[in-house]
C-alpha cells in the first residue's frame, strides 16, 4: 500500500487542483518550489494534514499555518481527508508530502494508532513530524505534540458545572465523541474528574461524533431514558447545540445545565445567548503557528521540537462561579475561531 517513489513536482502541482486519492492537497506560499529544503538553496517546505478541510477548527488551523509560513518565508503544503476518520487519506498525504521534499509535517491524526506506521516511515527519511490537537498512540510516535490539554479542558467545565449546581443532586448525561478517540476520552474523563464523579454516576452516555444532528438525537434518547437529567456534558459545541434543540423541544432548556469544549465563534456566541452555560476555549491557530515555526527551526539549525507543548485553554462563561477561573464571552469572541 505504501509508495515512496519520488513524484515530479509537476505531478504534485496537478494534485493540488485535482486531488489525489480522496485528498484535498494544495500548496501555499511563494518561491520556486525546489525540493531542496533546509540546505540554503531552497525554501523550507512544511506539510499540514488535517482531519478535514471543512471543520471550522481545522480551517482556522490552516489559516494559522499559512500566516506563520508566510512570515517565515516557508512554503506550506496542505492536505485533508474527505471525512473525519479518513486514515487512508492521511497516509497518502504523508507519502506525497515526503516525496515532495517537505522538511516537516504537522498532522491532526484521524486515527491515533493506525497513522503511526506512516509517521515512522516519514521520520526515517529525516522528516520532522509534529501532532497538532490530537496525540498519537503512543504519543511518542511523533517528535512533538502541540495541543490543548484536553483533560484540563474537561476538568474546567466539570468544576464549573459542579459549582453551578450549588449542591443540587445531579443527573448527568455525557454526549461523547466516539469510542477510543483520545481527545474524546480525555475531555470526558476530565469533566468527570472536575465534577467529582465517575462513570457510575452518569445517567446516560451517548456518542455523537461531535455532530449537531447526532447530538440532538443523543439528547432525545437520554431524555427518554432519564427525564430528570439536569447536567449535560458535550464533546463540542455542535453537539451542545444539538442537545439544546432537544431540550428546548421538551421545554427543558432553562433548567438543564449544558457545558462544552472548543470555543469556536458559533459556540461562544451560544454561551453569550444562554444556550450553553460555559465552554473551554482552545486555540487551533496557535497550535499551527507554533508547529510551522518548529519545522522552520529544524530546517535551519537541525534542532528538533520534542515533548508536549500546551497551547492553552480558557473557561468562557458570562455566569462565573466562585473558585473557578473564567473569562467572559467578550474575551471569548475576540479569541474564537470559525
Amino acid at each position: 500500500m505504501s509508495r515512496t517513489t519520488r513524484l515530479p513536482l509537476s505531478l504534485l502541482r496537478a494534485a493540488a487542483c485535482t486531488g489525489i486519492a480522496a485528498l484535498t492537497l494544495t500548496a501555499c506560499g511563494s518561491g520556486s518550489g525546489s525540493d531542496s529544503v533546509g540546505s540554503g538553496s531552497g525554501e523550507v517546505k512544511v506539510g499540514l494534514i488535517t482531519k478535514t478541510d471543512t471543520n471550522p477548527f481545522f480551517v482556522k488551523m490552516k489559516e494559522g499555518a499559512e500566516k506563520a509560513a508566510k512570515e517565515s518565508g516557508a512554503k506550506l503544503v496542505t492536505a485533508a481527508g474527505k471525512f473525519d476518520g479518513d486514515n487512508a487519506g492521511q497516509v497518502t498525504a504523508m507519502e506525497n508530502m515526503v516525496a515532495s521534499g517537505v522538511k516537516g509535517i504537522l498532522i491532526t491524526p484521524s486515527d491515533s494508532k493506525a497513522i503511526v506506521p506512516a509517521i515512522e516511515k516519514a521520520k526515517a527519511k529525516g522528516v520532522l513530524v509534529i501532532a497538532l490537537d490530537t496525540p498519537t498512540e503512543p504519543e511518542s510516535a511523533v517528535d512533538a505534540l502541540f495541543a490543548t490539554d484536553n483533560l484540563k479542558a474537561g476538568e474546567l467545565i466539570g468544576q464549573y458545572a459542579k459549582a453551578a449546581m450549588k449542591g443540587k443532586a445531579a443527573k448527568i448525561a455525557t454526549l461523547d465523541l466516539a469510542p477510543g478517540v483520545s481527545v474524546g476520552v480525555q475531555r470526558h474523563d476530565g469533566f468527570l474528574k472536575g465534577f467529582g464523579a465517575t462513570d457510575k454516576d452518569v445517567a446516560c452516555a451517548q456518542d455523537t461524533g461531535g455532530d449537531q444532528a447526532k447530538g440532538q438525537t443523543a439528547m432525545e434518547n437520554c431524555l427518554q431514558k432519564e427525564p430528570g437529567i439536569n447536567v449535560v456534558y458535550t464533546i463540542n459545541e455542535p453537539a451542545a447545540l444539538g442537545a439544546y434543540t432537544a431540550l428546548k423541544a421538551k421545554g427543558r432548556e432553562k433548567d438543564v445545565l449544558v457545558v462544552s469544549v472548543d470555543g469556536g465563534c458559533t459556540g461562544t456566541q451560544a454561551v453569550k445567548d444562554g444556550k450553553i452555560a460555559a465552554t473551554s476555549q482552545q486555540y487551533p491557530l496557535k497550535m499551527a503557528a507554533e508547529g510551522v515555526k518548529a519545522v522552520v527551526t529544524y530546517a535551519k539549525d537541525g534542532k528538533k521540537a520534542s515533548g508536549y507543548t500546551d497551547t492553552g485553554v480558557t473557561l468562557i462563561t458570562d455566569k462565573p462561579q466562585a473558585g473557578v477561573t473564567s473569562k467572559d464571552t467578550a474575551y471569548g469572541l475576540e479569541n474564537c475561531w470559525g
